[in-house]
C-alpha cells in the first residue's frame, strides 16, 4: 500500500521532533562525557564485560543493520533519515563500550581483534522486509535493548563503577529514545492502516528473536549470563513487551484478534 502524502508528512514531523530533542538534549560525547580518568577505580568483574563485549558484538553488524534498513526504508524519509541517525548513534555505544574493554584491562587489543574477526565472519540479515514490520520489531528490539542496559547500569551502580553507570546511563537514554520514535511511527500507522499494522504487529512478536542469535560467539552461554543479571522472559513481557502495547495504544485481546485472523485467512487459501 503506498503511503497517503498526509501520512508522510506526519513521519517527516516524527522524525524532526525526535532529531531536535535529540540535538537539544541527548547528545555526547565518548571522549568528554565519560570519566575515563577512573576507569582503573573500579574492581574487576568477568560477568560485566562479558556482557560488554556481547553487546559490542551485536553492535558490529552495523553497516548490515543501516545498509539493510535504508534500503527496504528509502521511500520514506522520516524512517530512512532515523534510520541513518540510529547507526550513528549506535555507532557511539559500541566504540564507548571497546574502549571500556580495553581501558579497564578486561580484554587486550588482540584479544578484541580475533573477537571482532569471529564475529563479522557472519553477515546478519534482516527478519523482516516491510518498512511497517520492521518498525514493528525496532519498537521490541529497542526496548529490550533499553531494559538490558538499565539494568546493567544498575549493576555498575552498586559496584560503584563509575565509568560503566556513565556509559549505561547514556546508552540507556539513546535506546529509550529509539524505542519512543518507532511507537511513534507504529502509532501512525495504526491510523493509516489499523488491520494491517496489527497483523503486522502481531507477526513480529510472535517471530521476534533478539539480533546476535545465531551470530555472536557463544551466544548462548552469553545470555546465561545475562538472563542470571534479571534478564528473563518475565521481565522481556512485563517491561517490554506490555509497554510497547501500552504505548502504541493496543491490548492483547487486539493482537490475538489480528493473530486469528491471519490465521484464518491461511486456512482459507
Amino acid at each position: 500500500m503506498t503511503a497517503t502524502l498526509a501520512h508522510r508528512q506526519k513521519m517527516y514531523r516524527a522524525y524532526m521532533e525526535f532529531f531536535e530533542l535529540a540535538e537539544r538534549r541527548r547528545r555526547w560525547s565518548v571522549f568528554e562525557d565519560i570519566p575515563w580518568e577512573k576507569v582503573d577505580e573500579a574492581p574487576r568483574d568477568d560477568d560485566a564485560a562479558l556482557c560488554a563485549e556481547t553487546f559490542c558484538g551485536v553492535e558490529m553488524y552495523l553497516p548490515d543493520y543501516v545498509s539493510q534498513g535504508v534500503n527496504v526504508l528509502r521511500s520514506c524519509f522520516g524512517q530512512a533519515w532515523f534510520a541513518t541517525n540510529w547507526g550513528y548513534e549506535e555507532s557511539k555505544h559500541a566504540l564507548t563500550l571497546r574502549k571500556w574493554l580495553i581501558d579497564s584491562g578486561h580484554r587486550t587489543e588482540e584479544e578484541f581483534a580475533a573477537f571482532e574477526q569471529a564475529v563479522l565472519s557472519s553477515t546478519w540479515k534482516a527478519p523482516f522486509t516491510t518498512p511497517r514490520q520492521l518498525a514493528c520489531y525496532g519498537a521490541i528490539q529497542e526496548q529490550a535493548t533499553f531494559v538490558i542496559y538499565r539494568k546493567q547500569l544498575e549493576q555498575a551502580q552498586a559496584r560503584g563503577d563509575v565509568v560503566l553507570a556513565a556509559i549505561y546511563g547514556h546508552i540507556a537514554k539513546d535506546e529509550a529514545a529509539h524505542a519512543a520514535f518507532y511507537r511513534d511511527v507504529i502509532a501512525l500507522e495504526l491510523e493509516e492502516d489499523r488491520d494491517g499494522t496489527l497483523s503486522d504487529l502481531a507477526h513480529t512478536f510472535a517471530h521476534f528473536r533478539m539480533p546476535g542469535v545465531g551470530l555472536v560467539p557463544d551466544y548462548d552461554a552469553r545470555v546465561g549470563v545475562m538472563r542470571s543479571a534479571g534478564i528473563d522472559r518475565g521481565v522481556f513481557l512485563q517491561r517490554v513487551w506490555m509497554p510497547t502495547m501500552k504505548g502504541v495504544g493496543i491490548t492483547r485481546a487486539d493482537l490475538l484478534g489480528a493473530r486469528r485472523r491471519a490465521d484464518a485467512g491461511i486456512a482459507a487459501k
